[in-house]
């Protein structure tokens, strides 16, 4: 009897012990890399959004992960060398948000998980192989970009009585993601008997003044813009010029009417960063790439500035 009591004992020492040095085993701590093209506090709404629905599923940073950010600084052609950073860092994934950030990062590896947020058109881009079957290690969401800007056109047509001749601000690079967009303009104004006038400028104060200065010499009656993370973070300066020049705008997300913009219509892009965290989520716990087919963008907003 004494001797079944120590045996008794003795396993319940070890499993003790095993507990135990399980309770001690360290949390592991996930490495995750931020790419986008613009600057930290233009992006800093959108990345509080990412960063709050992470923690929501259980992932704190400097508890469970680590998040090393990394910003062009509206300087597309440093986003290569930004994106080769990360990969040597051996990260376990990437978070990308533009058409051009992914395929930068899709360039660097081929073998850590890339998350986009929210790139115009992935597929026409060269990310990804299709939505629904994206393969390799690129997965996350889409924007819809290119159909939403032709239906601001539409809008700004029908807000700006007799309105002929749009300006439309557009980034110098012609990148793969730019020319998507620009190709469906072009056709949408054709169709709305609008003379579309490209400006090309840089998203900083000297490049966007001139811009403006520009589009009052074309003597356009309105103005937008392509949708691009550069422009986004120049949002403030952008409606300041534009109500400066007196020139009816219409933006691609609510932020710009947040900084006093006219009106805009788009993709709800609070609720896309949330969504990439989900994907983040599921490829930590260990689903793979491939197997998360991209999602478009389901919630659209269209806001108008009522002051």
């Amino acid at each position: 009897m004494k001797a079944k009591i120590l045996v008794y004992a003795l396993l319940a020492l070890i499993l003790a012990t095993i507990h135990f040095a399980e309770a001690q085993q360290p949390t592991k701590i996930f490495r995750i890399g931020f790419l986008d093209s613009s600057t930290a506090s233009g992006m800093a709404v959108l990345i509080d959004a990412f960063r709050q629905e992470m923690s929501k599923l259980g992932w704190i940073e400097g508890k469970n992960i680590t998040i090393e950010y990394r910003f062009a600084e509206q300087k597309s052609d440093r986003l290569p060398e930004l994106a080769a950073d990360l990969v040597r860092r051996k990260l376990d994934l990437i978070v990308v948000t533009t058409g051009p950030t992914a395929l930068a990062a899709k360039a660097a590896t081929t073998t850590i998980p890339i998350v986009m947020t929210n790139p115009a058109e992935p597929v026409g881009e060269g990310v990804i192989a299709s939505l629904a079957r994206p393969g390799g290690n690129v997965t996350g969401l889409s924007s819809l970009a290119v159909e939403l800007n032709t239906k601001r056109l539409e809008i700004l047509k029908d807000a700006v009585p007799k309105l002929a001749r749009v300006g439309l601000l557009r980034s110098p690079v012609d990148s793969i993601a730019s020319s998507v967009q620009l190709e469906a303009l072009r056709a949408a104004a054709q169709a709305l008997k609008l003379k579309l006038d490209e400006i090309k400028t840089q998203a900083d104060a000297k490049g966007l003044e001139s811009a403006f200065q520009t589009a009052k010499q074309k003597q356009v009656g309105a103005i937008m813009t392509t949708t691009t993370r550069p422009f986004f973070a120049e949002r403030r300066r952008i409606v300041e010029l534009a109500d400066k020049n007196r020139l009816p705008a219409i933006y691609f997300q609510k932020e710009f009417v947040d900084e006093g913009g006219l009106m805009s219509y788009g993709a709800d892009f609070d609720d896309l960063f949330r969504k990439a965290a989900h994907y983040v989520h599921k490829i930590l716990k260990g689903t793979k790439p491939a197997d998360l087919p991209v999602q478009q963008a389901t919630k659209f907003e269209f806001v108008i500035n009522l002051k």
